[in-house]
């Protein structure tokens, strides 16, 4: 009997071993996986990896986020080409000017992100490939020397070698603009981008990209202009044509301003700055050389200048001169609570004449609506193309994004309201999102001016 109770506890020995055993394997693996799987700055092929695409029908792929692979025999000396500046090599050449119309074959085909949840097919999306596919190669994860940095940016005329990215020796007045402009229907939208250029010092230096969110049929497109061109090839939109690049997505396609604003990124083309607006903005006067002073003004390779714009209504005269002096600053935010939690979100901001004069202001919070930096803000913060339906946090997202790879360490408001941008707001609220052409008849929702001139009524009643 007590033999048999000897027998019976080294047999539970034994299996409580084996299943901690067990356990303690799967948590290698799984520990094993996870470090597997952690970015790195070279994604390079493993040999042995090689030989188990041979061996089980080569179904692995390495490259699932469209990164190209580095060849194996370069591994080697990858670490030395660091040290010596070596990951400038995965910086494209500067090209002015450029277009992805004249990129045949350079798209990737994408999943639809949010499609399928819906209970969908799933859609396949042909979308520019973004300049540089793995930031990672460029910044390594850690602040962007300006030695790289200088590297980035191309010049509207090229050096005596045929160089456009000159760094610091290309004029001011030809350091190139890309534009991003994300739009959802919304019947101002050409009016935007004639005001971009028109209202340009130099407009020739200028690039605008916009993924135009549309019902066809409905909606007037971003880059039509209100006559053909033969009759009247002086309108922006025809003579700066080959400056606009359209990406088009249906509307009932749309999921929020992030996905919309990452189809922009990707059709970034290295551009020495970097600007993003809102689809209803009414640019001022030479805003093109007024922002970039002050963006020189910050003697700050990584300063980003952002603001909430300024109402247009009795701001700028009509020949696009700015008549204010006050600007707002992002300090306004606080928690919200939205369905089952709080997030963070920016209210209305202050705006008053500054105390600060004749240099931008720093402050706290990066605003959407409008944003100027140099071009590398795209390659060292890239939106993300998985987060549909994200709204309120999408300037937390970025914002946080930025700070960590240092980009945002030094926000800045415009000084002087001198960046030459006021919002107009009295259209009908973007968020609507019911924006009709008005070549059509169609202003917009037929209760929007009643409700617009209740809240009207309801600040000067607050302001009293």
């Amino acid at each position: 009997m007590a033999q048999n109770k000897r027998l019976n506890a080294n047999n539970n020995n034994r299996i409580g071993l084996i299943l901690i055993a067990s356990i303690l394997g799967l948590y290698t693996i799984g520990l094993c996986a996870s470090i597997w799987h952690l970015p790195s700055p070279i994604h390079r092929r493993r040999r042995w990896v090689e030989r188990m695409k041979l061996r089980f029908g080569g179904s692995i792929n390495l490259s699932t986020t469209g990164i190209e692979d580095v060849d194996a025999n370069d591994a080697a000396d990858y670490d030395d080409e660091l040290q010596e500046g070596g990951n400038s090599k995965f910086i494209p050449q500067a090209k002015w000017p450029v277009s992805i119309r004249d990129e045949d074959g350079n798209f990737d085909e994408v999943l639809h992100p949010g499609h399928k949840a819906k209970g969908n097919p799933d859609v396949i999306m042909s979308v520019p490939k973004m300049w540089i596919d793995d930031p990672v190669s460029i910044h390594q994860n850690k602040l962007m020397s300006r030695e790289l940095a200088m590297k980035i940016g191309s010049c509207a005329t090229p050096d005596a070698s045929g160089n456009h990215a000159r760094g610091e020796n290309c004029p001011t007045s030809e350091r190139t603009i890309y534009v991003a402009i994300a739009s959802y229907r919304d019947y101002q939208c050409r009016d935007t981008v004639t005001s971009i250029f028109e209202r340009a010092a130099h407009p020739e230096r200028v690039r605008v990209g916009i993924t135009d969110q549309i019902v066809e049929g409905e909606d007037g497109p971003c880059d039509a202009p209100y006559r053909p061109c033969k009759e009247d090839p002086e309108q922006m939109l025809c003579k700066y044509k080959s400056q606009l690049d359209v990406y088009q997505v249906d509307a009932p396609l749309a999921i929020g301003p992030v996905f919309a604003r990452h189809l922009g990124h990707r059709m970034y083309r290295g551009e020495y700055y970097y600007m993003q607006s809102d689809a209803h903005v009414t640019f001022t006067r030479n805003w093109d050389m007024d922002i970039i002073s002050q963006q020189e003004a910050t003697k700050n390779e990584m300063a980003v200048l952002s603001t909430y714009l300024s109402d247009v209504e009795g701001n700028i005269d009509k020949n696009g001169k700015s008549l204010i002096n006050s600007r707002p600053i992002m300090c306004n935010t606080d928690y919200e609570s939205g369905q089952k939690n709080k997030y963070l979100r920016h209210g209305s901001q202050p705006e008053a004449v500054p105390t600060i004069r004749g240099t931008p202001q720093l402050q706290p919070y990066w605003a959407a609506g409008y944003s100027f930096s140099r071009g590398h803000f795209v390659v060292n913060v890239p939106y993300d193309f998985y987060q549909p339906m994200i709204f309120q946090g999408e300037e937390m997202s970025i914002g946080i994004r930025g700070f960590t790879i240092g980009m945002m360490h030094n926000k800045f408001t415009p000084f002087l309201r001198k960046d030459g941008m006021g919002i107009d707001y009295s259209a009908p609220a973007v968020a609507t999102y019911t924006f009709k052409d008005p070549l059509n008849g169609e202003n917009g929702p037929e209760d929007n001016d009643d409700e617009e001139e209740e809240e009207e009524e309801e600040d000067e009643v607050e302001e009293e």
